[in-house]
């Protein structure tokens, strides 16, 4: 105990100047931790892959989220709580370094989004998928044509082209399914690719939902016949091998995107011959 009692005034003086640097060290470091950070508006920053703490630490200085590295550094390597993800990321005005560091230990990336009109051919999805920034890779696997289920589709970056065609593949089969399972009885289809390919004529027959029903309900009424459909999408599709969407307006056009119905042959004809009469004036009118 009395050795302790020796110990030179200086050699404390010092030790006490050494632990008032390291505590003064600690707790600035813990306020800029805390603190406020200077960002001024919102920016987005890719994290890379394979990235370090140091890597990150730049890169997130030189983007103007922190004030500088040394903090954010010394913390990621301190923290707990698990290891920074790559990915796309949103940081907000004033973003602490802690903030900053629980934000990328917890991978809530930025949710980009694609949306997919809906009478795309398969070719015109794959190449809007080539043209969708953020995604990565190439489509190897082509699916069939009309394979795909046009929607909006969630992705986040560095994502795979073909796992968002995989996803569009498992939606439209989860909805086919659940469709024809609830489909009328009697119709004659014989499975859910048949119905689908119908559907698809249908939509492209005219301009109006409200007569989807209705056209419908006139080929259904030809396949129950045996009679052939007589559409002429199908028509255009099968000389452009698909190039061309399903086209355009069958029984019997109405000028204005529409159809004129009929119950019987002899209406139908009636209906034929009244089109071929305004036809020229309306041509000759454009």
């Amino acid at each position: 105990m009395g050795r302790f009692l020796k110990i030179p005034a200086a050699v404390l003086f010092v030790l006490a100047c050494v632990l008032a640097v390291v505590g003064g060290g600690v707790f600035w470091g813990y306020s800029q931790f805390k603190g406020t950070g200077p960002l001024a508006g919102e920016v987005t920053v890719i994290i890379k892959r394979g990235s370090g703490a140091n890597a990150i630490a730049h890169d997130l200085h030189q983007a103007g989220v922190l004030a500088g590295p040394l903090v954010f550094r010394v913390a990621a390597r301190m923290s707990a709580g698990g290891p920074l993800k790559a990915g796309e990321y949103a940081f907000p005005p004033a973003i602490s370094p802690e903030g900053v560091l629980r934000l990328l230990q917890s991978g809530n990336t930025v949710v980009r989004r694609v949306t997919f009109a809906e009478g795309l051919t398969t070719a015109e999805i794959l190449s809007q998928l080539a043209l969708t920034e953020g995604l990565m890779g190439i489509v190897t696997a082509v699916p069939a044509e009309g394979a795909l289920l046009p929607e909006t589709y969630h992705f986040s970056y560095g994502d795979k082209r073909q796992a968002i065609v995989g996803r569009m593949s498992a939606s439209l089969r989860d909805l086919l399914a659940d469709l024809w399972a609830k489909r009328a009885p009697g119709l004659p289809l014989n499975s859910p690719r048949e119905a689908l390919i119908l559907a698809s004529i249908v939509e492209k027959e005219t301009a109006k939902p409200a007569e989807r029903p209705r056209i419908a309900r006139v080929f259904l009424n030809r396949l129950t016949k045996g009679m052939r459909l007589q559409s002429d999408p199908t028509v255009v599709y099968g000389l452009t091998g698909g190039q061309r969407p399903l086209g355009r307006p069958l029984t019997v056009a109405d000028g204005a995107g529409g159809h004129v119905f009929a119950k019987t042959l002899k209406e139908h004809n009636l209906n034929v011959a009244k089109w071929r009469k305004i036809r020229p004036e309306r041509k000759n009118g454009q």
